[in-house]
């Protein structure tokens, strides 16, 4: 499936909603039809309809609305933190070590 374009203005927005509403089909089907993720332009239809009801701010009111994707990112806990010793020499590494580059490194406290 190809990706859908994400509406990027407010102007842009606007057209599109005109032309959704002139060609008398729902916004979902008048988006897929035009490359566009219906989401995107369902959430610029939702905020310039807050807009418009006086919902928001006085000063954002004047100002050209611009909608920010916001996406998520996993949090880790910190890392625990692991020693190897190897005869008189020792390593120190956490969880989010490379296995193979543990392995090189305890192969060389191993030959010393």
């Amino acid at each position: 499936m190809a990706k859908l374009r994400k509406v990027e203005s407010e102007s842009e927005a606007r057209r599109c909603l005109a032309q959704v509403e002139k060609a008398g089909v729902s916004l979902k089907e008048w988006a897929q039809a035009h490359g566009l993720d219906g989401r995107s332009l369902n959430c610029w239809k939702a905020n310039l309809t807050r807009r418009k009801r006086g919902g928001g701010r006085v000063e954002a009111a004047s100002a050209p609305m611009q909608l920010v994707e916001l996406v998520p990112t996993q949090t880790t806990a910190p890392s625990a933190r692991y020693e190897v010793r190897v005869g008189a020499a020792s390593v120190e590494f956490g969880d989010d070590f490379e296995p193979e580059t543990l392995r090189r490194i305890v192969e060389v406290l191993r030959s010393c």
